[in-house]
């Protein structure tokens, strides 16, 4: 009898044990709360950077980019970019000059959208050789999708994702 009352104590505690433990669906939608709830503090505070993994140039296949140091960083109200540029320069690029999308300047007409599933961020940039019109696409879970189109180049775009700007 007590071999029958210590098994029915035994498994009664075994069952509480699996039912408080939580699912992976509970685990995996905590997580992408928690991600999401990053991306919105970043996004908020409008100091980050993306970093790509792949670029899109027009016309061309994607090219691996995770060998390539490359960043576009927003600070508030300025956007300083370190993106190499794969595609078509058009006037006012002279032969052999500046390979990438290489620029840092002011912010002009500055947007931020909340989507369903991600935000959209438009800015323009302009330095002194070109103008650069900006958009970003930031999915909850990290990932985005940059394109930027230029005055004197054809249109890029890059995937990769965003982070807090490290400090190197």
């Amino acid at each position: 009898m007590k071999t029958i009352i210590t098994t029915f104590f035994l498994s009664f505690f075994v069952l509480i044990g699996f039912a408080q433990e939580k699912t992976k669906k509970q685990l995996k939608e905590e997580k992408e709360l928690a991600k999401q709830k990053e991306i919105d503090s970043l996004i908020e505070s409008k100091v980050f950077e993306f970093v790509a993994n792949r670029a899109n140039p027009q016309g061309v296949r994607s090219i691996d980019m995770t060998t390539n140091d490359n960043f576009l960083r927003l600070k508030k109200d300025s956007i300083h970019s370190e993106m190499p540029f794969f595609g078509r320069g058009y006037s006012g690029i002279g032969y052999g000059s500046g390979g990438g999308l290489d620029f840092k300047g002011v912010v002009n007409d500055f947007s931020i959208k909340k989507g369903k599933k991600s935000y959209t961020i438009k800015a323009n940039v302009k330095d002194a050789a070109d103008s650069y019109n900006i958009v970003l696409d930031i999915y909850f879970e990290g990932t985005a999708y940059l394109n930027i189109n230029s005055t004197h180049r054809s249109s890029i775009s890059y995937n990769g994702e965003i982070h807090k700007i490290s400090v190197k």
